[in-house]
């Protein structure tokens, strides 16, 4: 049996509507997106759908081929790391921004294989959505959580990050969302302690040639491929050089293996004032924010952390 869902209320032409979907189990996730698909494609709309490839195939199954202008994508492809999310909805956005036409999403980051530290970045990057895309065009993001597989932790930390929640009735706001003021203040979520020793190097006392040869013996040394070594290493020269650019050459570098994940840690006594940066194309003509959008696309998680002493990234490559 097919499940009805309608919105309450038309899009608001002039917001992103961004909302939290909860449902129980692969067959009434199905029911539902599949829903919200066929009224988009009875309205004419693009809709773009970046959920697991397991869902893909059972969604194209149910809509055999009427699903009008949907597109696919694999979120374990476009999501790895979380920080690639938003700019794939960008790019889906600046695609259809001028085409006249009210535009639609589902989004599914967060799922029960995520690891530790990528749900706490996945909850990031679902707060920054609405940060993201405020002031453009009016687009409608719909990203389901699964109540049979999820912890309760994380199914509340939903309701505060999404404005609203869709309902099979309707949709209705979200009476725990956070708003604008916290997400805009600087994250400082703890960063869990390395679970064992660590090669640590003073920033201060070290030339950048000194810093990529520690990095590239260590990164081989836990077992890192050639090619991602040198993907860590390019990724620590970047970071390492605004830290001795802007925040007079003060920090450290440390590193270590966290099963099979090789973890790289810079720090210093600077502060990243901006929520978005590394998630958000830099412009051409803006000056500085390159260093981490290329670190966030060449490493497989990254965490930014700015506390009263100052910042961190931490980097995660995978040994796989």
């Amino acid at each position: 049996m097919k499940t009805a869902i309608r919105s309450s209320t038309p899009l608001d032409e002039g917001a992103f509507r961004h909302e939290a979907l909860f449902y129980s189990g692969t067959d009434e996730f199905v029911a539902r997106a599949s829903a919200l698909i066929r009224e988009s494609a009875e309205a004419e709309e693009p809709f773009l759908v970046v959920v697991s490839s397991a869902k893909i195939d059972l969604l194209r199954s149910e809509l055999k081929g009427h699903g009008g202008e949907v597109r696919f994508a694999d979120m374990a492809e476009v999501g790895r790391n979380p920080a690639r999310i938003i700019p794939a909805w960008q790019e889906f956005v600046a695609h259809h921004a001028g085409s006249g036409h009210r535009f639609r999403g589902i989004g599914e980051p967060i799922w029960a294989g995520r690891s530790r530290d990528e749900l706490v970045e996945c909850e990031r990057h679902e707060a920054l959505l609405n940060l993201a895309f405020a002031g453009t065009p009016a687009w409608w993001l719909v990203c389901p959580y699964d109540l049979e597989s999820l912890d309760a932790a994380v199914l509340e930390e939903a309701q505060r990050n999404h404005p609203s929640l869709l309902e099979v009735t309707g949709a209705k706001p979200s009476s725990r969302y956070r708003g604008f003021e916290h997400i805009g203040r600087p994250y400082d979520a703890p960063l869990p302690e390395p679970p064992g020793p660590t090669a640590d190097l003073p920033l201060g006392s070290h030339r950048l040639d000194e810093v990529r040869t520690f990095v590239g013996r260590h990164a081989t040394g836990y077992g890192l491929a050639e090619s991602r070594a040198y993907d860590l290493v390019f990724s620590v020269n970047e970071l390492a050089t605004n830290t001795k650019r802007h925040a007079n050459g003060t920090g450290a570098v440390r590193m270590w293996a966290d099963g099979n994940t090789v973890v790289c840690e810079v720090s210093d006594e600077g502060r990243i004032s901006d929520p978005l940066i590394g998630r958000v194309r830099p412009e051409l003509d803006q000056e500085g924010g390159f260093g981490l959008w290329l670190v966030t696309h060449l490493c497989d998680l990254v965490q930014v952390r700015t506390f009263p002493h100052g910042s961190v990234v931490r980097l995660h490559l995978s040994r796989g």
